[in-house]
């Protein structure tokens, strides 16, 4: 879907890297990260700051970059980030298709806007289908490359039947 939008390489990875989570980056590290040249990363940074989806400031001798949370496309975008990246969908699945799910969370740093590169759910219910949730979460972690870690806990019970991780 975002590919078919956007045309440049460059400008999707960054556009997912600063609307998937809050993030900042600037122009070397943005090149070291996605191995590319660092012209490629300032021409796009540069697009991106001139249509107002980025914002950069100084902090120190170096410009940050952060996506413009004032943007009037701003949700939109994150929306369509995340869509792509397959969370919204994740999250949608487990609950129609796992079985008596009553409440899906997700939680941890990803949740608190900082991507450390797990992605943590909270499944509560009863008899949740343990072989569609790993295929579920496998096709999660190929499609985003984040570590997923899921507790399932039985509500009735008060207790944790298990801790999942993939990748």
């Amino acid at each position: 879907m975002l590919n078919s939008l956007v045309t440049s390489k460059t400008r999707i990875k960054l556009l997912l890297k600063f609307f998937s989570y809050s993030n900042s980056g600037y122009l070397r590290a943005l090149a070291k990260e996605f191995d590319e040249s660092t012209n490629s990363i300032r021409i796009e940074l540069n697009r991106l700051t001139e249509a107002g989806l980025l914002t950069s400031g100084e902090e120190g001798k170096t410009k940050m970059y952060r996506a413009n949370d004032q943007h009037p496309f701003f949700h939109e975008i994150k929306g369509m980030v995340s869509k792509f990246l397959g969370l919204d969908q994740l999250l949608e699945q487990v609950v129609r298709r796992l079985g008596n799910v009553e409440k899906a969370y997700i939680v941890g740093d990803y949740a608190q806007g900082v991507d450390s590169g797990t992605i943590e759910m909270i499944l509560i219910g009863k008899d949740i289908d343990r072989k569609y949730l790993d295929f579920l979460t496998d096709k999660t972690y190929e499609k985003v490359n984040r570590k997923v870690t899921i507790t399932v806990m039985d509500e009735a019970k008060g207790e944790m039947t298990g801790i999942l991780i993939y990748g």
